[in-house]
């Protein structure tokens, strides 16, 4: 068993209380390592790393930036197997899937990279003998907070700009998921990026996490994480004015019209609801069908709901692994037992698979609940695991208003063969990330976020290059027109 350092200043080094904590795998619930536990002290010192750093990667020009962060994608690209290995035995991912999601991650590197490069200011027009100009300069160090279900994907959308912009920072990964995080610094380090400008504090939300949202040195706190969580944090960021970016829950809808091939929307509907196991912020937990093809669409399915290989996230032909923890694995058997309490019908799944190997893990059946209403607490609170509620609608207005009927506002996802009809809907859909025809699709160039409270900014794109950087504005008087205010000489002076 390997004892990991928390990843600060280029090296591994050990938590100053010289405690850890282990890292377990969900297949087997066995310890695949300890990991450094970091509280405050290690915080501080990270920051205080980072801030030495921060002007040194600042003062690089973006096309050197951008030709470390290419050179990073190369690298992360040569590791790729390495690193699916190791999410497998963090988060229980089946391999199939983890492969296929890393694959994605230099995308981010030499996009942002390339936004490094490319970047330019502005020239405001400016009244008069002024050259007006503005130019974007990094915040300085920043502070990123990771969940466990994607570990690498979602701290390479916070690190990849970031390090474009030229901001050092400090990151508090999942304790679940603390490994690959600080592998991706080593790749940093490799690539050109100081010592100092990618640090990693590995702990617990209540210690490392609560230190970094409220530190005084950080400009910046990036989450990702469930909503409540979100709101604390924004709320200690906020103390010192530090500018928040959220990614937070989702209770994503899926929504079939009766023009829809109905196996196409099975495919649809399964991919949106139980990729990842249902670990995930866009899961489609919400299937909306039209009352024409409710009956075909349910039959079909809790047909092939039955048919998802569940077993060892290694062994390729598996299609569902385990859910990563025991805790997570007990609220998803709370929400079902919520369900059948408040009358849906456990049309699949609800229940823990038996025999070997799946004893020792934290495995659970992909669920379907139909006779589902709107206002059900499963159709209304996020679960985040592999549970589907089927709700029937009759018209598209009925439709919009059920997906629109939640507090959360991240992502949904339209089926219908109708052009017209595909974009009235989604600009009806109250949610910052709407699919047509699709689902659970991104692009490190798409702005990834939600409406109302799953969050606040974006991933991804320009705007979440430019959310790393304050602007700036610079302006010159051109002329050599003397300028005395307070020149009793009867001319009239311009102010402003």
């Amino acid at each position: 068993m390997k004892s990991w350092g928390m990843f600060v200043g280029g090296q591994y080094r050990p938590a100053a209380s010289g405690k850890d904590f282990p890292v377990i795998n969900p297949k087997n619930g066995s310890t695949i390592a300890k990991v450094a536990h970091g509280e405050q002290a290690d915080v501080d010192a990270a920051i205080a790393v980072a801030q030495q750093a921060s002007s040194t990667w600042a003062a690089y020009s973006g096309a050197r930036r951008g030709d470390i962060m290419h050179k990073a994608a190369e690298i992360l690209e040569s590791r790729l197997p390495e690193l699916a290995s190791l999410e497998v035995d963090q988060i229980g991912r089946p391999i199939n899937e983890m492969r296929a999601q890393l694959a994605r991650l230099p995308e981010w590197f030499r996009y942002f990279g390339a936004l490094a490069r490319t970047q330019e200011g502005t020239v405001p027009p400016f009244d008069g003998h002024f050259l007006n100009y503005t130019r974007r300069v990094p915040l300085g160090v920043v502070g990123l907070i990771t969940p466990w279900n994607h570990p690498l994907l979602i701290l390479t959308k916070k690190v990849a700009p970031a390090l474009a912009a030229g901001n050092a920072m400090v990151i508090k990964p999942s304790e679940l998921a603390p490994i690959t995080p600080m592998l991706l610094g080593e790749i940093m380090a490799e690539a050109g990026v100081p010592d100092g400008v990618f640090n990693v504090v590995t702990g617990f939300g209540a210690g490392a996490g609560a230190a970094l949202s409220q530190h005084k040195g950080i400009s910046k706190i990036d989450v990702t994480g469930g909503t409540e969580t979100g709101k604390v944090i924004a709320s200690m960021a906020g103390k010192n004015l530090t500018q928040v970016s959220a990614e937070l829950g989702g209770k994503a809808a899926v929504v079939l019209f009766p023009d829809v091939d109905v196996q196409q929307g099975v495919a649809a509907a399964l991919f949106a609801s139980f990729i990842a196991s249902g670990q995930t912020c866009v899961q489609g937990a919400r299937l909306l069908v039209h009352e024409s093809i409710h009956d075909q669409v349910v039959a079909e399915i809790v047909r092939r709901t039955a048919q998802i290989r569940i077993g060892d996230p290694l062994e390729k032909t598996t299609q569902m692994g385990p859910l990563v923890s025991a805790r997570q694995r007990d609220l998803v058997e709370k929400y079902v037992a919520i369900g059948q309490a408040e009358g849906a019908h456990l049309a699949a799944g609800g229940q823990r698979p038996q025999g070997a190997p799946f004893e020792a893990g934290f495995y659970y059946e992909p669920t379907v609940f139909t006779h589902v209403k709107p206002h059900m607490r499963i159709a209304q609170e996020e679960i985040f695991g592999p549970v589907m509620c089927v709700i029937p609608f009759k018209t598209e207005a009925e439709a919009v208003e059920i997906v629109n009927d939640v507090d959360f506002g991240l992502a949904a996802s339209v089926w219908t063969k109708d052009v017209a009809r595909a974009h009235r809907v989604a600009q009806a859909i109250q949610a910052g990330i709407i699919w047509i025809n699709d689902h659970h699709r991104i692009d490190a160039s798409s702005p990834w976020g939600g409406f109302k409270m799953s969050g606040l900014g974006r991933e991804n794109g320009i705007v979440a290059y430019q959310a790393y950087t304050q602007i700036q504005n610079i302006i010159v008087n051109l002329s050599s027109e003397p300028f005395d205010w307070y020149a009793d000489d009867g001319q009239e002076k311009r102010y402003s």
